[in-house]
This record gives structure tokens, C-alpha cells and sequence, in this order.
């Protein structure tokens, strides 16, 4: 069950938030039912997006998974 401030992993590209999926973001707000607000932030600290996303576009971190950086599209 993922509760606020849980990191969690992208299930879909968001293309219009320069997201994509395996991306990581904290839940900062439980949406009961329908879902969650989630924080995007680059390594060094800055806000990207704060997205609205439903159950089915997001899933917990699994035992054994890494994390992989990689350069945001400028233009986001």
C-alpha cells in the first residue's frame, strides 16, 4: 500500500511533464481512492512537476531495483 511520502516509480511516460516511466517521485498527498500527488525533483534539489497521478500510473519500489540518472529535456 503506498501512504504519503512513500517514493514510488513511474508506470507511464508523462511527456507533457518531461517525465518517464522508472522515473521516481514522493507522494506528498493521498487523493483517498483515486490516486496521489507526487513531487518530481532533479538530484540537486529542484522541484520539476507536482502531478496529480491514479493508482494505475504509479507502483511501490521493489526489492532489488537501482536507480539510474538521466538529463531532464531543457525545455521543461
Amino acid at each position: 500500500m503506498i501512504k504519503e511520502l512513500d517514493t514510488i516509480v513511474l508506470a507511464e511516460d508523462i511527456p507533457e511533464h518531461g517525465l518517464k516511466r522508472g522515473d521516481l517521485g514522493t507522494v506528498v498527498l493521498l487523493h483517498g481512492d483515486r490516486g496521489y500527488e507526487v513531487e518530481f525533483v532533479s538530484l540537486d534539489g529542484e522541484t520539476l512537476a507536482v502531478v496529480s497521478l491514479t493508482p494505475s500510473q504509479v507502483r511501490p519500489v521493489g526489492p532489488r531495483e537501482i536507480a539510474q540518472a538521466r538529463p531532464l529535456n531543457a525545455a521543461h
